[in-house]
């Protein structure tokens, strides 16, 4: 055999190998652009007042009912636990997502057990108050990204508290929070 028809095989596999991989690219990339995709959100929006309505109808604990802002909020969780076994009497809670995806977090518990708070302010230290009547607190540690609970206001009224938290600047959650505050001064006089 010469070398001139062994160099030519040679070539031919490399060739071969080429156009085996142009294929099976050709192939994949076929298949990515023929199968559908659902890019729509799977989270659906959550009538947060309607439970709300519903939990005060049947528990009658003075459930705070935040108001969202103006323009792109909507909920995305909202549940009432009557009997938790978390060191709480009962819980409220809401989830509420803005326009740039940001997050803001609310929960308002009854009777409220002092080792319940101390465990949402684990690896959180107070910063500072807002409003006279919230306490903030902050990570210890910042997180990249920032997780919902890296920034925290609290307060207290009697043995119920009251979180507001998310991933929104400082400056939402607190506007979230004076709406909160507008509805602790009609439900707890």
């Amino acid at each position: 055999m010469s070398d001139a028809a062994a160099q030519r095989r040679a070539r031919q596999t490399v060739i071969n190998l080429g156009l085996s991989l142009a294929a099976t690219l050709g192939i994949v990339l076929a298949l990515v652009l023929i199968v559908p995709r659902d890019d729509s959100n799977r989270i659906q929006p959550v009538d947060f007042k309607d439970i709300a309505a519903g939990a005060v109808e049947t528990t009658g604990l003075p459930l705070i009912v935040p108001e969202l802002p103006a323009t792109g909020w909507w909920s995305n969780s909202a549940k009432i636990k009557t009997s938790p076994t978390d060191g709480t009497e009962a819980s409220w809670t809401a989830g509420f997502v803005g326009p740039n995806n940001e997050f803001i977090g609310f929960s308002q518990t009854f009777a409220t057990n002092p080792t319940w708070l101390a465990l949402q302010l684990t690896e959180k230290t107070q910063t500072g108050t807002y409003d006279e009547s919230w306490q903030i607190f902050e990570a210890s540690r910042p997180n990249k990204p920032v997780k919902t609970r890296d920034y925290m206001l609290v307060t207290t009224i009697g043995n119920d508290t009251i979180l507001v938290y998310g991933t929104a600047d400082a400056a939402v959650i607190q506007s979230f929070a004076d709406s909160v505050k507008e509805q602790i001064q009609s439900n707890y006089p």
